[in-house]
């Protein structure tokens, strides 16, 4: 059931049909059904709630990325099947999302049922914002209720466009999302450490400039690493590096600098000299990497440091792989920064697929208070911006 103070509960949903856009972009194994279906679990709460108070759920999703054109593979019928194993309920999924034969489907849908629209990226307008496939999809619904964090960063339709014709609320999922980001970038408790990695620093750079000003250490790895760590001055080898990012991370650091705010770099680094999953590897004895080798991981000495910072946080937020964390080899300095964010005694959120893919391979997900369901909403929300999805139904 939804709390007192869920903005859920304002909603009025006796015999009403509730438009609900949730994140149901799973993995479809090669069997034809789904391969991981976290994304569902985690709907479930809302969906259960407006079921218990007599709403009417019509879902909107996406599934992959159609580009505006049907596609069959994308289809989100395994999708139905396993939500209804799921939430125990009749999943009627209808083959188009829009349209007077959708809108008679949904109108004549039994109380009890959910009804399943089909993929919404099928039409190019949705991820453009058309304001006629926004007021299409709102004539399916009474209310709207945005659960879908993972997409919230789009400006799309069924994200955000419908908020604009229909009486509007957070999901419980989305509402734990904003609860737990508040959290961190409005009050939170130092010392406030942030873990950030993965490949693309461009990504990162927002999120760091945001953080700058409420965190007391940032600890940098993966291979956004070697552009900071080229910026000042340090070998990378043949290390991946954006160098049209070089003087933004300059920037950065000087920055830090002057708040105080500790930014901790690899010291040392797992290296190879090419990415494969046989290849020989060797660990640096120090921040330098020679020529024709590249880092691929977080080094022990800088495991060890990145932990025993990670273990005196009283907030800790972490986005992104320490290195090349699809490989065994070089899986170590994520797997390091998972055991400590897991032990961690302080508050903990945890963002992005490879991040929380490392918490589960572990068995540690459960110990941190806030595993996030959206990377890139995560990331956006981290460097400072209103989320469209969120922004909407506010």
């Amino acid at each position: 059931m939804a709390s007192e103070s869920s903005a859920l509960s304002g909603l009025d949903l006796e015999g009403r049909r509730v438009l609900i856009r949730v994140d149901f972009n799973v993995p479809i194994d090669d069997a034809g059904g789904v391969g991981d279906d976290t994304r569902i679990r985690a709907a479930l709460p809302t969906l259960r709630e407006v079921l218990s108070r007599g709403g009417r759920p019509v879902l909107m999703s996406h599934l992959g990325r159609p580009k505006g054109e049907v596609v069959d593979r994308l289809r989100l019928d395994p999708v139905a099947v396993r939500l209804g194993e799921l939430l125990g309920a009749p999943v009627q999924k209808l083959d188009q999302s829009v349209g007077a034969s959708v809108e008679r489907a949904v109108a004549e849908a039994p109380a009890g049922s959910v009804v399943l629209l089909e993929n919404v990226r099928f039409h190019p307008g949705e991820t453009k914002g058309d304001p006629e496939l926004s007021a299409a999809f709102a004539r399916l619904g009474d209310v709207f209720v945005n659960d879908a964090f993972g997409s919230s960063h789009r400006a799309h339709c069924s994200v955000s466009g419908v908020a604009t014709h229909l009486p509007s609320a957070p999901g419980l999922l989305l509402e734990r999302e904003i609860r737990a980001f508040a959290r961190v970038l409005q009050d939170p408790e130092g010392p406030f450490v942030a873990v950030l990695g993965g490949a693309k620093v461009a990504d990162k750079i927002p999120v760091v400039a945001n953080l700058l000003d409420k965190v007391d250490a940032i600890l940098i790895g993966g291979a956004m690493a070697y552009t900071f760590c080229k910026g000042q001055g340090i070998a990378v080898g043949s290390s991946r590096v954006e160098d049209q990012q070089l003087e933004e991370t300059r920037r950065l650091m000087a920055d830090a600098a002057e708040r105080g705010v500790d930014v901790l770099l690899p010291g040392d680094h797992v290296v190879a000299r090419e990415l494969a999953a046989d290849v020989e590897s060797m660990v640096t004895e120090g921040p330098e990497i020679h020529e024709g080798w590249m880092g691929l991981d977080i080094g022990p000495m800088t495991r060890e440091r990145f932990a025993e910072r990670i273990g005196g946080a009283r907030t800790l937020v972490w986005n992104g792989p320490m290195g090349v964390f699809e490989m065994e080899a070089f899986r170590a300095g994520t797997e390091a920064v998972a055991r400590a964010a897991a032990a961690c005694p302080g508050f903990t959120a945890v963002g992005g697929g490879d991040s929380v893919a490392a918490l589960e391979l572990l068995g540690l997900a459960e110990r941190i208070d806030h595993v996030s369901t959206g990377g890139g909403a995560s990331l956006e929300l981290l460097g400072g911006a209103d989320l469209p999805g969120i922004a909407a139904v506010r």
